[in-house]
């Protein structure tokens, strides 16, 4: 009996994918609930599982733009299993193992699922391929590259006037539809201030061992900003809230988005209840969110809300920008470079470790003494990281001022 294997339902709003790749070939056998090819909604990316055990009949082609409920397969289930085929394993979550390509060639480099499969069916030498993703990790392109350039050494630029069109992806074209329409449908300013970081580099020069020791993660200065966030967010409200049609919605919650470079681009996973959450359970949602995000695993639901944003544009190496609106949302916190400059303290030049911060706001919704005094209090409360335990002067809490 031959069975159809159909494009399930990613999301409510989501009403076609790409096919990305496959992992098997027409004619292959596959076992029950092995990945047998990925595809691209233009939220995130997913795998596509045989629903059960069989020979594979491709019936549509790698690029080809799919409706949700299409047929992208049949599976003969009264196919013989190969001799030498590894037996099923048992039933679990898609995301539970990575492919057996991809296993095998991480003993010694990284790579995404995709360009692990590449390089497994290619029989593609990974000393051949200059790897381009996040830390280190080999990407699909790079696999291509190598493939269309054999005998080119990583890392040599050859030069050339090729233009080589690739089709964008449906998560490209959703960042590109967004960041155009927050810029013509917000009135977006920004505002700047500068921070002090001296106080939470002496925390954690101090605690990050017992920090690592105790929670198993590291402490990093997402925390420190996402938990000042907490605080400033439920002081300005209308920071925190957004326009739908002639209402305000205000929220007494602070969901908070992480802008993170995953392979395919940005994308804003969501910290949820940020603000009932202890600085280590911050450091590990983070952890886990950026895992998610740069290995392509990351669920419409991890992605989809988001009260407010924070994007560090430092870690590339940026002084100083202007972040767009995250929309609906109304605002969006840019953190930057920390850098050592001359500050005048008392009449005195000192080197100080500062950092500039950017709060880019819809001046429909957020007035300027509200953004000015927004982040004058993120300012205030990470130059004095003691406040974020209350909120305010922890002796002005004890006499109750």
């Amino acid at each position: 009996m031959a069975i159809d294997i159909k494009v399930p339902t990613v999301g409510e709003s989501i009403s076609e994918v790409t096919l990305v790749k496959w992992l098997k070939k027409d004619g292959d056998y596959a076992n029950r609930d092995e990945v047998i090819a990925e595809l691209e909604s233009e939220k995130a990316t997913f795998e596509l599982n045989a629903e059960q055990a069989g020979t594979i009949k491709i019936i549509a082609a790698e690029g080809d733009t799919l409706k949700i409920g299409d047929i992208v397969c049949s599976i003969d289930t009264d196919a013989a299993k190969p001799e030498g085929t590894v037996a099923e394993a048992p039933k679990e979550t898609p995301t539970a193992k990575a492919p057996a390509s991809e296993a095998k060639l991480q003993t010694d480099t990284k790579a995404t699922p995709v360009a692990a499969a590449i390089i497994a069916d290619k029989k593609v030498d990974v000393k051949t391929v200059t790897a381009t993703g996040s830390n280190g990790k080999i990407i699909k392109q790079d696999v291509l590259e190598a493939l269309s350039n054999p005998g080119r050494k990583p890392g040599v630029e050859m030069f050339g006037r090729n233009d080589r069109p690739e089709k964008m992806s449906n998560l490209r074209k959703t960042i590109s539809r967004r960041l155009v329409e927050a810029k013509n449908t917000t009135a977006m300013l920004t505002t700047f201030n500068e921070v002090d970081m001296s106080a939470i580099m002496e925390i954690r020069t101090k605690y990050k061992d017992k920090f690592k020791d105790g929670h198993g993660v590291n402490l990093g200065f997402m925390s420190f900003f996402t938990k000042a966030c907490t605080y400033a967010l439920m002081e300005w409200p209308s920071v925190n809230a957004y326009i739908d049609g002639e209402n305000v919605i205000y929220h007494d919650y602070c969901d908070i988005s992480i802008a993170v470079s995953a392979p395919k681009g940005l994308v804003v996973p969501v910290i949820r209840n940020a603000e009932s959450l202890s600085m280590a359970e911050i450091e590990k949602k983070v952890v886990e969110l950026a895992t998610k995000a740069k290995e392509n695993k990351l669920t419409i639901e991890e992605m989809t809300g988001g009260t407010f944003t924070i994007t560090n544009g430092g870690i590339f190496g940026s002084m100083m920008s202007t972040p767009i609106i995250n929309i609906p949302q109304s605002a969006i916190l840019g953190m930057h470079n920390i850098l050592q400059r001359p500050m005048a303290v008392n009449g005195q030049v000192v080197i100080k470790p500062m950092m500039y911060l950017a709060l880019s706001y819809d001046h429909r919704i957020i007035d300027g003494r509200e953004s000015v005094s927004f982040l004058v209090r993120i300012k205030e409360l990470l130059e004095n990281p003691a406040l974020l335990l209350f909120g305010k002067d922890p002796v002005k809490s004890l006499l109750e001022l």
